[in-house]
């Protein structure tokens, strides 16, 4: 019975609304992140299937596509009534783990940034690496409810591709796959950026005028300087020549009064 439904020549049933690939002849997926995932689904997977499976996700037979953390959920309409569940499982890291990637990620500025502009930089794998995390699952736990007894079966090979070309469009998925959304990751990495700028409290001015004058603080009064003696004066302020005799008594009285006045006067 499964090399019938693997062989039946009648095909799929044709369903309208499907998801369906935009890629029309070739290899799928464009960018490096969704390359490298076809490129471990090519290698491990059997070839033939991969082609039906390309053929099904080009003619739209994935009915839908449910990405979780962990987990893919999808219906795929094969040649009988009852579309085929496929649920295709990879770890998904744990918040310990998260953190420490979320660290190293945060470390380079570089990486931080351009995940922030929303791109995918190269060298992220190198970095989960590093850390002792795989970024691209190297085994995948997958299971249809179709009775082909290949592995994968066209109907989890259409999953799988069009996961390639839903990863061309949002890098992110691949992360959100391995347990962090982009909201999460973006978050923490824009919390980690503003975290070597000191925080200002903006304290109002009325609080801080009642802080001065509040029971307690300790008022400065202005400091006393010792009067200047009326020699001083007289030495900064010199008379001149046959005058200076002249009025040497004046400035004596007047350096005697300036100095009861500086030296006597209200505290």
């Amino acid at each position: 019975m499964a090399w019938f439904d693997d062989h039946d020549h009648r095909g799929p049933i044709r369903v309208e609304g499907g998801l369906r690939a935009r890629s029309k002849r070739g290899s799928i997926g464009s960018t490096w992140w969704s390359r490298r995932f076809i490129d471990i689904l090519e290698r491990v997977c059997d070839k033939g299937r991969l082609t039906r499976g390309r053929a099904y996700a080009r003619q739209g037979q994935v009915l839908s596509i449910d990405l979780a953390a962990g987990e893919v959920r999808a219906a795929v309409q094969g040649s009988r009534p009852e579309p085929y569940d496929v649920v295709i499982r990879i770890e998904a890291f744990g918040e310990r783990r998260w953190a420490e990637l979320e660290e190293a990620i945060a470390a380079q500025a570089v990486h931080r940034a351009r995940l922030l502009a929303g791109e995918m930089p190269p060298e992220i794998e190198e970095l989960f690496a590093a850390a002792g995390a795989d970024l691209f699952p190297r085994d995948l736990d997958m299971d249809c409810s179709c009775p082909d007894w290949g592995f994968p079966c066209k109907h989890l090979s259409a999953v799988l591709y069009l996961l390639a070309e839903a990863f061309d469009d949002d890098p992110f998925l691949v992360l959100a796959w391995r347990g962090r959304t982009r909201e999460q990751l973006l978050g923490s990495l824009a919390a980690d950026e503003g975290s070597g700028v000191p925080e200002v409290v903006d304290v109002p001015f009325a609080e801080r005028l009642a802080d001065f004058y509040a029971p307690g603080a300790t008022a400065h009064p202005p400091e006393r300087r010792p009067a200047a003696s009326p020699a001083l004066l007289l030495r900064v302020f010199p008379p001149p020549g046959d005058l200076g005799r002249v009025l040497a008594p004046a400035y004596e009285r007047l350096g005697e009064r300036l100095g009861e006045r500086l030296g006597d006067g209200p505290a």
